[in-house]
């Protein structure tokens, strides 16, 4: 096991203002802990997941739209002041590098890439399509950093998925440290990751067979006649 980058983060309360407040599962661990060099957030939309990547990502050095600590640009205020309230307890060693990419904001993220005649594995971001370009930009990645990765999933095919797997995997190995925020069954079964869970308002950790991604996908391929027939009679109705 590797030294970890970021080890464990808690939130002072009395420094958030918004509607953070009001999410369940992120006022029920006093300090959370990260155990492996890859650490998943699932669970459901809302749930707290991807405001909990944010507000890390922010507090680490990251702009909220993405990017490294080096990228200036702004295009719209949305993210909470949960970053405000992050206390992190970090590694005794720093990261080579740092990133955080979020799948909604990655196309402003391309443009300033562009705008550094930055490319990535020979491409330039805009020249490919928003799955290529997501793949390649992950794929450029050499040194061991710290990356924070909201839904990369969001733009890519099974197949790539697959890529993702094996680049997120090695990249781990060599030294990296990544917390991801995702849905993805696929990208949720690499060996050895931490899962934590944000469903039913609390913050747990769990296997991936528990995974709520895991069984409703498993449930719909083996079952796939008879949640069909049974969703949507009951859309019809």
């Amino acid at each position: 096991m590797h030294n970890l980058f970021l080890r464990s983060v808690s939130i002072d309360w009395n420094r958030v203002t918004d509607y953070t407040q009001n999410i369940a599962a992120l006022h029920t661990f006093a300090s959370l802990e990260f155990r492996n060099q890859i650490t998943f957030f699932t669970g459901e939309n809302g749930s707290g997941k991807s405001t909990l990547l944010e507000a890390i990502a922010i507090a680490y050095g990251c702009k909220p739209e993405g990017g490294t600590k080096n990228y200036r640009f702004h295009t719209m205020d949305t993210h909470s002041t949960l970053y405000e309230g992050i206390h992190m307890i970090r590694g005794p060693y720093l990261p080579a590098c740092s990133y955080f990419l979020r799948a909604e904001s990655f196309y402003n993220v391309a443009t300033r890439a562009e705008e550094y005649y930055a490319t990535y594995q020979g491409k330039r971001l805009h020249a490919c399509s928003h799955g290529e370009s997501i793949l390649s930009f992950i794929q450029s990645f050499r040194d061991a950093g710290l990356f924070l990765l909201d839904e990369p999933e969001a733009a890519l095919s099974p197949q790539r998925l697959l890529a993702l797997l094996i680049q997120l995997s090695t990249m781990a190995k060599g030294g990296s440290q990544f917390l991801i925020a995702t849905h993805s069954p696929i990208l949720l079964g690499i060996p050895q990751a931490q899962i934590l869970s944000f469903d039913d308002g609390i913050i747990e950790e769990i296997t991936y067979e528990q995974t709520a991604s895991y069984q409703i996908t498993e449930m719909f391929i083996n079952n796939r006649e008879y949640m069909l027939d049974k969703l949507l009679r009951k859309d019809a109705e």
